[in-house]
């Protein structure tokens, strides 16, 4: 029986839902595709793909809907607008798709949702963008925030940001990376765990691993349909978690015994790296905001069968009386921006505004106040973010440091040669997109001094 759902209806319903205030592509997108768990593999792979790609190109493919159409990107109706800017992505960057089909379906949708008298309108842009792509005119290097703008299709205002804190070259490599298609990671448990044997696992369901950098049991992997099937997830052998997360884990240097508060814990990641270094010894408190996230922790922490994990509702932002100097380390990976993980999360550029970053600081800032007091005399305060800016990173660091009985410890002994430099030495590190092997991100080894007015 041929399938009666039209697929580039669902991918118009999908964009014109992300684009509501609140909305993540990625949660519209999986809902959808679990609405429609029927559709076969590559249907799915389709969807997916026009979705993410039309969001992660949004900027570009108005560039270029701007060089033939009569009526600014900006201005068209929203239905038209996603109409057009996923047509155009399939055009561009889906050479398997004929032009033919792309431009027929955009008509009978625009006429479908009763845009009859823009049919005409929707058949002349697509059908001239097919014919004269090749003669369009971007932006140079000469006009370096207009050709970062458009070229990586990423908002001005973030372009002249990361230009204020990184050169040209260093810029371009950040932004090129987070259009690039990565690979998921997984690390392999430690305790009661044989990594050999994790790894026949995998390749018995003809997954595809390759070692990932800086941190041991690391993998990239690629060759699944559903990674949460396979063997070695089911049994809790391994954690979908990136490289710049393990390494917040690996600088914690837990031992064995250990007590340790993680105060932003969803999805339970770092949590669980360091439960494993525990080896079933110690207590780890995960803590999150809501029930959605404690229930995420709750249930990765089940499946990997950790004992030593008690997962809590609790506000970071509130002082817990009852954890006061009681943590050898206190883990406090703060709410950010989100930067480093654009390349993931495509949607974050287009909902952030710099005003949101400040708000974000000062509630980072609230976190640290809370988490400060957490520590014991001479324990460990981890400070981490999935962000490049210095605003949430280093200028956070630098605060409390100056307000707070706590001072930055160096990070050599617990990463490998390849990451350590002057910074790791003064006690921290920024990762970067391109320039790293990972996510973007950055963490701090804080020490509690022995007296709270030493």
């Amino acid at each position: 029986m041929a399938n009666k759902v039209n697929l580039r209806e669902l991918i118009l319903n999908i964009l014109l839902e992300i684009d509501k205030e609140g909305q993540y592509s990625h949660l519209v997108l999986r809902s959808t595709l679990e609405k429609y768990q029927y559709l076969e593999k590559q249907e799915r792979a389709f969807i997916t793909r026009v979705c993410e790609g039309t969001l992660e190109y949004r900027i570009r493919l108005d560039y270029v809907l701007d060089q033939f159409s009569t009526v600014p990107a900006e201005k068209m109706k929203p239905v038209i607008r996603e109409l057009l800017r996923s047509s155009v992505y399939q055009l561009l960057y889906m050479d398997h798709v004929p032009d033919s089909a792309v431009c027929n379906e955009a008509v009978k949708l625009a006429r479908k949702r009763g845009f009859y008298n823009l049919t005409g309108f929707v058949n002349g842009v697509l059908r001239k963008i097919a014919r004269e792509y090749g003669s369009i005119h971007f932006p140079e290097k000469n006009s370096p925030v207009e050709y970062l703008s458009v070229i990586y299709s990423m908002p001005v205002w973030l372009v002249e940001r990361f230009l204020e804190e990184y050169d040209f070259a260093t810029t371009e490599k950040i932004l090129e990376a987070f259009l690039e298609t990565q690979p998921a990671t997984i690390r392999i448990r430690e305790y009661q765990t044989v990594e050999e044997a994790v790894l026949e696992s995998l390749k018995e369901e003809q997954v595809i691993v390759e070692k990932a950098p800086y941190v041991a049991r690391a993998y990239y992997v690629k060759n699944y349909d559903y990674l949460p099937a396979l063997t070695a997830f089911r049994r809790g052998s391994i954690q979908v978690q990136d490289v710049s997360s393990m390494l917040a884990g690996e600088i914690a240097a837990v031992k064995e015994g250990d007590y340790v508060i993680d105060l932003c814990a969803a999805p339970g990641g770092k949590a669980l790296y360091l439960a494993d270094k525990l080896h079933g010894t110690g207590r780890v408190d995960a803590r999150d905001l809501s029930q959605t996230k404690t229930d995420l922790i709750r249930d990765n922490a089940l499946r990997q069968n950790f004992l030593n994990v008690v997962v809590t509702e609790k506000d970071a932002t509130q002082l817990d009386r009852e954890s006061l100097e009681k943590a050898d380390i206190v883990l406090a990976d703060v709410p950010c921006s989100g930067l480093g993980v654009m390349g993931k999360k495509k949607d974050i550029k287009y909902k952030l505004n710099p005003g949101k970053i400040r708000d974000l600081v000062g509630l980072q800032r609230k976190i640290l106040e809370q988490a400060s007091t957490y520590v014991k005399p001479g324990g460990t305060l981890i400070y981490s973010t999935c962000t490049i800016g210095k605003e949430e990173n280093i200028e956070n660091v630098q605060w409390f440091t100056e307000h707070y009985p706590y001072e930055l410890e160096s990070l050599d002994p617990y990463l490998c040669d390849e990451l350590r430099g002057e910074t790791t030495a003064q006690g921290y590190l920024q990762l970067l997109p391109g320039i790293h092997k990972c996510d973007g991100f950055f963490m701090a080894r804080l020490k509690r001094k022995k007296e709270w007015n030493s």
